[in-house]
C-alpha cells in the first residue's frame, strides 16, 4: 500500500501540471455529468481523486458495463490503475483534459485480448514515468477489431504509448507526447486508420506499421503532426522516423506535418504498393523519404522537403528494390552530414533512384552532392528523367555508367550546377566530360536531350 500510496502521489502531481486539451474541452459537449445513455464510474464505487489504486473496482465496472452494452462515463478527476483487461463492446468516456488514468503498476494501464468494437474517447492516459517491466506499450490491444482510440492524451509512457497486434480501426485526433520506445507500434494489421493525431518527442520513432511477414496490410497514416522523433537506440535507421512501414503492403503516408526526426519522415522497408504524397517534411536528420531494400511500387510525389541529408531516395536494387515514380516534390536545404559516417559518396543527394523509376516535375535546390543521381555501379536499370529543375547543387544530375549498368534517358531538364550539369560515372568517378556541355561524349546506356543549362 504504500508503494501505491507513493505512484499515486508522484502521478498526481505529475498530471496536475501537465497542460490540458484545452481545445479539445472548449469543444466538448461535457461537463462533470453522467453521458447520456452511460453509466457513471461513481456508480460502481470508481471515485475520482482517490488515494488509492482503483483497479479491482474499474475491472468490475468494466466487466458489468459491457455486460449490459452500456457505455463507461469517466468523471473529471484522476484514477490510479494498472493492468485493465477491456472486454469486447466495451466503450469508455471521458472530458478530454480531465478524466485521467494514471499508471499505478508495472504492467499496460489499459489492454485486450480479443474482441471488437473497442472505444477509447475523450481520456487523458498516463504512464507517469513508472517503468514498465516486460510490457509492450501504455495501451496494448490484440486481435480487437474495430478499434476506436479517439480525442485521447497518452503521456510518458515507458514503452510504447499504443501497442496494437492484429488490430482494426481508427485512432485519430489524440496527443501523444514522451513515449520513451515508439508513439504508435501496429503489428499485422488490417486496414488501421491513424489520422490527425499530433505525436511529439517520442524517443525512439513516431509511428511504425510492421508485419511479421510480408504481406496486404492497408494501413493509412494521414493529417498527422509529428515532431521530434528520437533514436536513442541508435542503429542506421531502424529507430528514430517519423513513420515507418516494414513489410507492410498497400500502405499510405498521406498529408503529415513532420519536423524534426533523427532520421526519415518516412521510410518504407520491404513495401509494396506504397503512397507517400503531400507530406511537409522539415529538419530531417537522413534521408527524408525513403524506398529501400527490396520495395516495389512506390508512388512518391508533392511532397515538401526542407532540411535532409537526403532527399528521396529509392534504392537497394541490389535487394530487388524497383519501380517507382517521383515526381512533383521540393527538395531543398540538404546537408552533408548525417547521424552516422557514410559510406562513399557521402550525404547530400536530392534524389536517388536506380531501376524502373521515373523522375519527372520535381525542384530541387540546395544539395552539396547530386540534385538527382541514378544508380550505383551496376545498379541502374530503364530510369527516366524529365522535366525537373535542378539548382544550386554540386553535380546536376548523376547517371551511372560503369560496366553493367543499364539505360537512363535525361531528358529536358534545367540545370545549374557549381562543378557538373550531368556526370557519367563509374562508382561515383567522372567517366567523360561534363554532359550537358558535351553530349556526344554521352556513354551508350544514357540518351540525352533538350536539357539546358539555367
Amino acid at each position: 500500500m504504500k508503494r501505491r500510496q507513493f505512484l499515486t502521489h508522484a502521478g498526481a502531481t505529475a498530471f496536475l501540471a501537465a497542460k490540458p486539451l484545452a481545445a479539445m474541452a472548449q469543444s466538448s459537449p461535457f461537463s462533470n455529468v453522467e453521458l447520456r445513455g452511460s453509466r457513471s464510474a461513481t456508480d460502481f464505487g470508481v471515485l475520482p481523486d482517490a488515494p488509492v489504486d482503483q483497479s479491482a473496482s474499474f475491472q468490475a465496472m468494466l466487466d458489468s458495463g459491457a455486460g449490459n452494452g452500456m457505455a463507461v462515463f469517466i468523471p473529471a478527476g484522476l484514477y490510479v490503475l494498472s493492468d485493465i483487461r477491456i472486454p469486447s463492446g466495451t466503450v469508455i468516456t471521458g472530458i478530454p483534459g480531465k478524466s485521467r488514468l494514471i499508471l499505478g503498476g508495472t504492467g499496460p494501464l489499459l489492454g485486450a485480448l480479443g474482441g471488437e468494437s473497442i472505444t477509447l474517447d475523450g481520456l487523458v492516459l498516463g504512464g507517469a514515468g513508472v517503468q514498465q517491466n516486460g510490457a509492450d506499450g501504455l495501451i496494448e490491444m490484440q486481435s480487437v477489431r474495430s478499434l476506436r482510440i479517439e480525442k485521447c492524451r497518452i503521456l510518458r509512457a515507458s514503452a510504447d504509448a499504443i501497442h496494437l497486434r492484429g488490430c482494426s480501426g481508427v485512432i485519430t485526433g489524440c496527443e501523444i507526447e514522451s513515449a520513451q520506445r515508439l508513439g504508435i507500434f501496429a503489428i499485422d494489421s488490417e486496414g488501421l486508420s491513424i489520422r490527425d493525431n499530433t505525436i511529439e518527442k517520442c524517443l525512439n520513432g513516431g509511428v511504425v506499421i510492421h508485419r511479421n511477414s510480408q504481406g496486404f496490410d492497408g494501413s493509412i497514416v494521414t493529417g498527422n503532426r509529428i515532431a521530434d522523433t528520437g533514436a536513442t537506440n541508435g542503429g542506421t535507421g531502424q529507430w528514430g522516423n517519423a513513420i515507418n512501414f516494414f513489410r507492410a503492403d498497400n500502405v499510405a503516408a498521406t498529408h503529415n506535418i513532420i519536423s524534426g526526426s533523427a532520421f526519415s519522415a518516412v521510410r518504407g522497408n520491404t513495401v509494396r504498393g506504397m503512397q507517400v504524397t503531400g507530406n511537409t517534411c522539415t529538419a530531417n536528420g537522413e534521408t527524408a523519404i525513403y524506398a529501400e531494400f527490396s520495395f516495389e511500387n512506390a508512388v512518391i510525389s508533392d511532397n515538401i522537403v526542407d532540411g535532409a541529408a537526403n532527399g528521396v531516395s529509392v534504392t537497394n536494387f541490389d535487394k530487388g528494390g524497383r519501380a517507382a515514380t517521383v515526381s512533383g516534390n521540393i527538395i531543398r536545404n540538404l546537408h552533408a552530414t548525417g547521424p552516422y559516417e557514410a559510406d562513399f559518396p557521402g550525404f547530400g543527394t536530392g534524389i536517388g533512384v536506380e531501376a524502373d523509376a521515373v523522375v519527372s516535375g520535381n525542384l530541387v535546390e540546395g544539395a552539396p552532392l547530386y540534385g538527382i543521381n541514378a544508380g550505383w555501379g551496376r545498379f541502374l536499370r530503364d530510369v527516366a528523367i524529365s522535366g525537373n529543375v535542378v539548382r544550386d547543387v554540386r553535380y546536376g544530375i548523376g547517371v551511372s555508367a560503369a560496366e553493367g549498368a543499364g539505360r537512363a534517358l535525361i531528358r529536358g531538364n534545367v540545370i545549374s550546377a557549381r562543378e557538373m550539369g550531368i556526370m557519367a560515372h563509374a562508382w561515383g568517378k567522372p567517366v567523360a566530360r561534363d554532359l550537358l556541355t558535351n553530349s556526344s561524349d554521352a556513354p551508350p546506356n544514357v540518351s540525352l536531350s533538350g536539357n539546358v543549362a539555367g
